[in-house]
C-alpha cells in the first residue's frame, strides 16, 4: 500500500473523545480513495493528519512507506511532499491562472517552470488561460485551476478537501467525473472528502464511511451498497429500512422469513442459531422491492417524490412494517392508494435486532457472514458467540 493508516487517533487538547478513533486503511499507488460520512464525522481531521497539518495521538502514517506520523514522528507537511485542493480553491486573486499555477514550483528554473505550467493546464483542460484571473474564470475552471497548481510540483500523494462543495449538483457530479480522468491521466494517488454520495461514487476507486471519528467499512461503492458491514453504512449508503425478519431452516434449506414473503438468497447469511430465536433485522433497498399489481402482498401509498425516470415511494404494509420502492414515472399512483409489491433481493443482508453489548436496539455490529469481497476498515469486532457461522 502507498498510503498506510493504521490504528490513528487524533485527539485535540480538552477533548475527552477522539476525533480521529482507530481507523486503519490502505491506499494503493494510483488508485483514488474517498473518506465519506456526516459533518463531524473526522473525515476532515483525518485528511489534516495525513498532510501532517493535525498530529497523532497513536497509531502511524506511512508514505511509500516512510513513516510520516506517529505518537513520537511528527514529519512536517512541506516535506511530505503532499498536495492539497481546498474547499475555497485559495487562489490568489492578485496573480493570473500562470502564476497561480507555477507558485509552488519557483524553485525551478523559468524555461522548465513555464514548461510544466503549461504542461498541467493542458492536462486539466485550461491550455492557454494563463493570462486569465481568477474573477475571469467560471467556478468549474477555478477549481481546474486548483487542481493544476496542487500538481504542478508532482506531489506523491494529493488531498482534496470537498473541493465541489461552492459548485451547484450538475456541475458538482460532472466535474468529479471530469477531475478523476484527470488523476487518473497524471497518475496521482489521491484522498477525497465528502458528504456527497454522487461525488464518492463518481471519483472513488474505494470509499471509507466515517461515523463519529470511525472507520465503519472502507470498500468499493459496489460492496458498500450491497453488502454494507454495519447498519450505519447500510443506513447512510443509498434508500433502505430495516424490517423485522427471522432465519429459520426449512429441510435442508435456510430462508429469511419477512412479512413480503420468504427471501432465498442467503448465502452470506448466517445460521438461525446466530440470533436468539433466529429474530433479526433485514436490509431492504429501495431497488430490492418490485411494483407487481398480481403479487400478494399489496401497500399503501404513504408518500411520493418524482425522481424523474422514477419514483421514490414510502409504502406501509397491512402489518406496519414501511419499505421504499423505485417505481417507474409512469406508474403514478395517488398517496393513499394500495398497490401491489414483492421482493426481489439479490443479497440479503441481516443485522442483530437487538445489540449484544448493551441491549439496545439499532445495534452498530455486522451479524452475517462476509464474502470475500468485502473488507471492513476498524468496525467493533463481534463477541466471539455472536461471530456469524457461514453456510456451508
Amino acid at each position: 500500500m502507498f498510503l498506510e493508516v493504521s490504528q490513528l487517533q487524533v485527539l485535540y487538547p480538552g477533548n475527552a473523545k477522539p476525533a480521529v478513533q482507530d481507523v486503519s486503511f490502505g491506499l494503493r499507488a494510483g488508485d483514488i480513495g474517498v473518506l465519506i460520512g456526516p459533518s463531524g464525522c473526522g473525515k476532515t481531521t483525518l485528511l489534516r493528519a495525513v498532510a501532517g497539518l493535525e498530529r497523532a495521538s497513536s497509531g502511524s502514517i506511512r508514505l511509500d512507506a516512510e513513516l510520516v506520523s506517529s505518537a513520537t514522528v511528527q514529519l512536517p507537511a512541506e516535506r511530505r511532499r503532499v498536495g492539497m485542493v481546498f474547499q475555497d480553491y485559495a487562489l490568489f486573486p492578485h496573480l493570473d491562472v500562470g502564476h497561480n499555477v507555477g507558485f509552488g514550483i519557483h524553485h525551478l528554473p523559468h524555461a522548465q517552470r513555464k514548461e510544466r505550467v503549461a504542461e498541467v493546464l493542458e492536462l486539466v483542460g485550461l491550455a492557454g488561460l494563463q493570462r486569465r484571473y481568477a474573477h475571469e474564470l467560471s467556478g468549474g475552471q477555478q477549481q481546474r485551476v486548483a487542481l493544476a497548481r496542487a500538481l504542478a510540483p508532482s506531489p506523491r500523494l494529493l488531498l482534496l478537501d470537498e473541493p465541489f462543495s461552492n459548485l451547484d449538483v450538475d456541475l458538482r457530479e460532472r466535474l468529479a467525473h471530469e477531475v478523476r480522468g484527470i488523476l487518473k491521466a497524471a497518475g496521482a494517488t489521491a484522498l477525497f472528502v465528502t458528504h456527497d454520495q454522487l461525488e464518492a461514487f463518481a471519483i472513488g476507486d474505494v470509499i471509507g464511511v466515517m461515523h463519529e471519528g470511525r472507520l465503519h467499512q472502507w470498500d468499493d461503492a459496489y460492496t458498500l451498497y450491497h453488502r454494507p458491514a454495519t447498519r450505519f453504512v447500510a443506513d447512510f449508503i443509498g434508500h433502505g429500512v430495516f424490517t423485522p425478519a427471522t432465519i429459520r431452516e426449512v429441510g435442508n434449506q435456510v430462508v429469511v422469513q419477512t412479512a413480503l414473503g420468504e427471501l432465498n438468497d442467503v448465502a452470506e447469511c448466517p445460521l438461525p442459531c446466530a440470533y436468539p430465536s433466529g429474530q433479526c433485522d433485514v436490509l431492504l433497498r429501495a431497488d430490492d422491492i418490485v411494483h407487481d399489481d398480481d403479487a400478494p402482498v399489496k401497500a399503501e401509498i404513504l408518500r411520493k417524490a418524482f425522481r424523474g425516470s422514477e419514483f421514490l415511494y414510502t409504502l406501509r404494509l397491512r402489518s406496519g412494517e414501511t419499505v421504499l420502492a423505485h417505481v417507474p414515472s409512469h406508474h403514478d399512483h395517488r398517496i393513499g392508494e394500495w398497490i401491489g409489491i414483492r421482493a426481489q433481493v439479490d443479497h440479503v443482508v441481516t443485522f442483530d435486532r437487538v445489540c449484544p453489548v448493551d441491549g439496545r436496539e439499532m445495534c452498530q455490529l455486522p451479524c452475517r457472514a462476509r464474502g470475500d469481497g468485502a473488507r471492513l476498515g476498524n468496525a467493533p469486532a463481534l463477541p466471539a458467540v455472536q461471530q456469524p457461522v457461514t453456510l456451508s
